[in-house]
């Protein structure tokens, strides 16, 4: 609680907040605040420019630009947090189990995970969508597993500080059980590392789903989706050439506030473990030097002679 009320202190963790609670609220609502239906084709407006009744133009099918950017918010905003939730369910776990099950649960779980950190996300994710199905969910999936050792490497680093910490073994000496241990002296340490990594993590999702669904992937066309609105205007670029900005700025400022929301989450982390200086900042610290003055034998010897 204390790294989240330093973090709301800083004024860009405000400004991300605000970018990405719009941004949520557009995801959730955005079908309703469309002024048109996002699928409905009218060939007699087709690549029109902004004007008052479409405030961002029509598409090569006649269809409102910015009712199709509304209503693919919330599509691509799950699909990634879907992704994200997955890695975490699957690189969370194993980390922490890691590090208290044993050698041969260590050894497994490092080795699953370097054998799927090599592995492409996208190669990979056309390999499951062609064996499970071309669906946002089974895409998703394939990127949630791909993220999964993210999340291991970090909850696994984490926890391995934490196990040589003497409360915890003092906890363990005492006969606390690992549950316990975990529950009161892990979790709370490894929750601003997580915190971190998955505001990074949601914005290289929303990436690679755009780049996906920029491929057809995940979301079927005429779906719209952010990654699907940038493919389908790059085929217009003599007649529209600023079409593909409007979905690559909602990419860019989303994935920004993601990013700088991070950074603050990170700088309020490390304040806190660090400790508050005495002192004003550039000036140095004072040194006491200690020096032990040894009397000479004459003197010695005098005192013992007169005593």
């Amino acid at each position: 609680m204390r790294t989240l009320r330093r973090t709301w202190r800083l004024p860009s963790a405000r400004m991300a907040l605000a970018v990405l609670a719009l941004v949520a609220l557009v995801a959730v609502a955005g079908g309703a605040l469309a002024p048109y239906d996002p699928l409905a084709q009218r060939p007699a407006d087709m690549l029109h420019g902004p004007s008052a009744g479409h405030l961002l133009g029509t598409d090569y099918l006649g269809r409102d630009v910015l009712s199709r950017l509304l209503a693919g918010t919330g599509r691509s905003v799950v699909g990634a947090l879907e992704a994200v939730g997955a890695a975490m369910l699957l690189g969370i776990v194993p980390g922490i189990a890691s590090v208290w099950l044993g050698r041969t649960v260590e050894w497994t779980a490092q080795r699953a995970a370097d054998t799927l950190m090599i592995m492409p996300f996208t190669v990979f994710a056309i390999a499951v969508v062609g064996a499970l199905g071309n669906g946002m969910h089974q895409a998703m999936l394939a990127l949630g597993v791909l993220f999964a050792p993210l999340y291991f490497r970090v909850t696994r680093a984490a926890a391995l500080g934490l196990k040589q910490a003497q409360y915890v073994e003092a906890a363990e000496l005492m006969g606390a059980s690992r549950w316990w241990i975990l529950r009161v002296h892990v979790w709370g340490k490894i929750l601003p590392t997580i915190a971190v990594t998955t505001a990074q993590a949601v914005g290289q999702a929303l990436l690679v789903v755009a780049s996906l669904t920029f491929l057809g992937l995940g979301v079927q066309p005429p779906a719209p989706t952010w990654g699907g609105m940038l493919a389908s205007d790059l085929g217009y670029l003599a007649q529209q050439p600023w079409a593909p900005l409007i979905p690559g700025a909602a990419i860019m400022i989303t994935v920004g506030a993601l990013n700088i929301l991070a950074d603050a989450v990170r700088d309020s982390g490390a304040a806190d473990a660090g400790t508050k200086p005495d002192r004003k900042a550039g000036t140095a610290p004072r040194i006491q030097v200690i020096t032990r003055v040894e009397k000479r034998p004459e003197e010695v010897d005098q005192r013992v002679a007169t005593g």
